[in-house]
């Protein structure tokens, strides 16, 4: 005796659903949170990353900046956006805007490394000063002292 149709699609509901919430149970508890992601990195890449979230950041505010005014505007969003169109042969505001965002960027890399030598050289002033100090103090001793 064959089963009733409710029955097998009773079935297949019920094989789908387990199907979906075991996907959806696995992404939950595999995939990692943004700071596991961010610890496993190297220490060179999580020092670029945390180095250049300020300027992503700030490059998020200006877009929405964008946005904002965008939808203030009774126009079309292909007439009113600041961001030009990729078919447009006019790439000249983006080519300036895109320089002058890389050499903001590039000044903050420059005063962050900077900052960095600088720290390094204070650190490394200090140990040879340190270094100095006690080899003036052993000749200090006198020369009976060696003996």
């Amino acid at each position: 005796m064959e089963t009733p149709l409710w029955i097998r699609w009773l079935k297949v509901w019920g094989y789908g659903g387990l199907i979906v919430a075991t996907g959806c149970l696995l992404f939950k508890y595999t995939t990692p949170t943004d700071e596991q992601i961010i610890n496993s990195l190297s220490p060179e890449l999580r020092m670029q990353y945390e180095r250049e979230k300020s300027l992503r950041q700030a490059e998020q505010q200006e877009l929405m900046k964008i946005v904002k005014r965008t939808a203030e505007s009774d126009d079309p969003i292909w007439k009113t956006g600041s961001i030009q169109s990729p078919f447009e042969n006019s790439n000249a505001p983006q080519i300036k805007n895109r320089q002058q965002f890389e050499k903001l960027k590039a000044d903050q890399v420059q005063r962050e490394e900077l900052k960095r030598i600088n720290e390094e050289l204070a650190k490394i002033r200090q140990e040879t000063s340190t270094g100095t100090k006690q080899i003036v103090d052993e000749r200090s001793k006198g020369w009976w002292k060696f003996w």
